[in-house]
């Protein structure tokens, strides 16, 4: 596995910004006897119980700059990592390299065998819920309470919407791929340029977004998909999953639109909020309300 680190020149002056880079290794998992490093964020009081905010496509941590800041001021502790391939973590160069599997694989070794993180409070986004969400399959007993966010966990059984299967050409065959302008496209408000940028910055050449190009296809879209069986053994252990859940999609992202009916259904402690006037990327367009959703979460359900 050929591995690509994004200089960390790239990552000055990045507005609203402040938080101390902290890195941990995992293995590659292509029988090599390498490691990849993994960039997190970790604010806030040590000894308290984690908030794990987890990002999505094309993003990194950065995503939630102004909700680690607001947690953090009502007295949480946050961790935002970034996944393989995104922000300031190592990015294998080959579109082949990532697998759902190895990601789900990549994170779990992190977090728990890293970080031994228990009492956790997931808030998941786009791929950060399925990520998430295989991780609380596989590990239930770390994680006290979920929050979901335009996310899903397709297992390939039923056809995605229209916008979805065009974002996964766009993604392949796009000549550029500007990840700044992606998450423009994905909110309801105008994006700053400099914001725009810092999502472009862990990516200062093409060969670095082999992970960025990839994610997007490997959402199962077909029943065969090489994921699909574990995304349906997760379904299935949802049932018995009694910790609160809450779903608090957005009211303006067409991929993800109607997406919680299914948590609501499954999981036996889930309800349901919305935050309004935000797009896919509901951490840009109303970062306040998605702190206030998480910190009211965790005092009503403690």
């Amino acid at each position: 596995m050929r591995v690509l680190r994004t200089p960390d020149h790239c990552f000055a002056s990045l507005p609203d910004w402040p938080y101390r880079p902290r890195y941990l290794d995992v293995p590659p998992l292509d029988g090599s006897s390498g490691r990849l490093r993994v960039h997190y964020v970790d604010e806030g009081p040590p000894r308290a119980a984690p908030v794990l905010l987890l990002h999505g496509e094309p993003t990194w941590s950065y995503l939630y700059r102004h909700i680690i800041a607001g947690l953090v001021d009502r007295g949480h502790r946050v961790l935002a990592p970034d996944l393989v391939g995104f922000g300031r973590s190592d990015k294998p160069a080959s579109q082949s390299d990532h697998t759902f599997e190895r990601h789900v694989a990549w994170m779990s070794h992190a977090l728990f065998k890293g970080l031994n993180l228990s009492d956790v409070t997931l808030f998941g986004q786009d791929w950060g819920g399925m990520i998430g969400l295989r991780l609380v399959a596989e590990s239930p007993e770390r994680f006290a309470r979920l929050v979901l966010a335009n996310t899903g966990l397709p297992t390939g059984d039923t056809k995605p919407p229209d916008p979805f299967l065009a974002w996964q050409e766009f993604a392949k065959s796009v000549p550029v791929f500007d990840a700044g302008a992606v998450v423009g496209f994905g909110t309801l408000n105008p994006v700053d340029p400099a914001v725009r940028a810092a999502y472009n910055a862990p990516f200062p050449e093409e060969g670095y977004q082999a992970g960025a190009r990839a994610l997007p296809s490997l959402v199962p879209t077909d029943p065969d998909d090489p994921a699909a069986a574990d995304q349906r053994r997760a379904w299935r252990s949802f049932a018995d999953f009694r910790r609160p859940v809450l779903t608090a999609f957005s009211d303006g992202d067409p991929i993800t639109r109607g997406g919680e009916e299914r948590f609501l259904a499954v999981f036996p402690l889930a309800r349901r909020t919305t935050v309004s006037n935000a797009g896919h990327f509901l951490q840009e367009d109303a970062a306040d309300r998605v702190v206030d959703v998480i910190a009211s979460f965790i005092e009503e359900v403690p």
